[in-house]
């Protein structure tokens, strides 16, 4: 009776690594095909939303020895999983960032919003923060990227006006509009493409000091699009390897962008898949259940044969 988030079970740290490092050898013991750790999706809030252990084959005992075994280690292990990257507030996260000496490129994961773990992607509580900080916006404001936000219209206005052009657009809450109304953007069209299949047509728009490399470039898209490589951020004419700070909806950093970032935090902000699961919390989940109830008995890791 676990659930966690998968930026919690990441095999990048322990104990995930050692767990899923023991699947391979589980399944070619005798009896058994397969073995596998379903973490469960931590923001689907219905009664069978749960870890589960699941190990197949064709010997009955043997199947259920190694379930139990492996059950038996991950609800041990409970109290073991951490983010796999340090967390903060938005605030927390923007003020290391912009700290004397911090390293760049410097990553924050809009963690609330990401698109990928089922996020609507137009959440703009952090982007409406953003742009609303002067150290970012300002004079001498560094390079900072966001990504991203849909909204065709917002788009369509970006295009009309032309690259170079000052815009004025109102972009996101079209979906999620619980957390921020949509971010008022005030700035100029630095770059327009026709996108791809996932994103429709891209505008970057840059709010910031005139006449100045720095800045926030807003990423608006006609769809929902996460920005997980780096040719992701190219095909929007940017390099996120020049920039200062890259503020992403994502969650744990994919592998390229892990590899560019010379430091990242994990913001823990608000959207349909925060991290903080008791911020959220659920009221149709199987209860007791681990992290919610944290003094909760062991529960029975008898194996279930289907």
């Amino acid at each position: 009776m676990v659930l966690l988030p998968g930026e919690k079970t990441s095999t990048r740290i322990e104990p995930a690594r050692s767990l899923y490092n023991e699947l391979p050898w589980i399944e070619v013991q005798p009896g058994v095909l397969d073995a596998s750790i379903w973490i469960g999706y931590a923001w689907g809030d219905e009664p069978r939303n749960m870890a589960a252990i699941v190990v197949e084959g064709d010997d009955e005992a043997a199947v259920r020895r190694w379930a139990e075994r492996l059950a038996r280690r991950f609800w041990n292990a409970r109290h073991d999983f951490v983010f796999v990257a340090p967390t903060g507030t938005l605030a927390q996260c923007v003020d290391a960032a912009l700290a004397p000496g911090a390293a760049r490129p410097f990553f924050i994961s809009d963690s609330g919003d990401n698109p990928t773990a089922g996020g609507s992607g137009d959440v703009t509580w952090t982007l409406v923060h953003l742009l609303a900080d002067p150290r970012l916006t300002g004079e001498g404001a560094p390079t900072t990227l966001v990504a991203s936000v849909f909204d065709a219209e917002a788009v369509a206005a970006c295009a009309a006006a032309g690259v170079g052009a000052r815009v004025v657009v109102d972009a996101g809450a079209r979906i999620d509009h619980v957390h921020a109304g949509p971010a008022h953007v005030d700035g100029v069209v630095e770059h327009l493409t026709e996108g791809d299949d996932t994103s429709g047509r891209v505008a970057v728009v840059r709010v910031g000091p005139d006449g100045g490399p720095g800045g926030v470039r807003v990423i608006i898209t006609e769809r929902r699009k996460p920005y997980h490589t780096l040719s992701d951020f190219q095909k929007a004419g940017l390099d996120p390897r020049l920039a200062d700070l890259v503020v992403d909806k994502i969650g744990y950093l994919e592998p390229e962008l892990y590899d560019m970032a010379a430091d990242w935090l994990l913001g823990l902000t608000p959207g349909g898949v925060d991290q903080d699961l008791l911020r959220l919390a659920p009221v149709q989940i199987a209860r007791p259940m681990f992290p919610f109830d944290p003094a909760m008995p062991d529960p029975d890791l008898t194996a279930t044969i289907l």
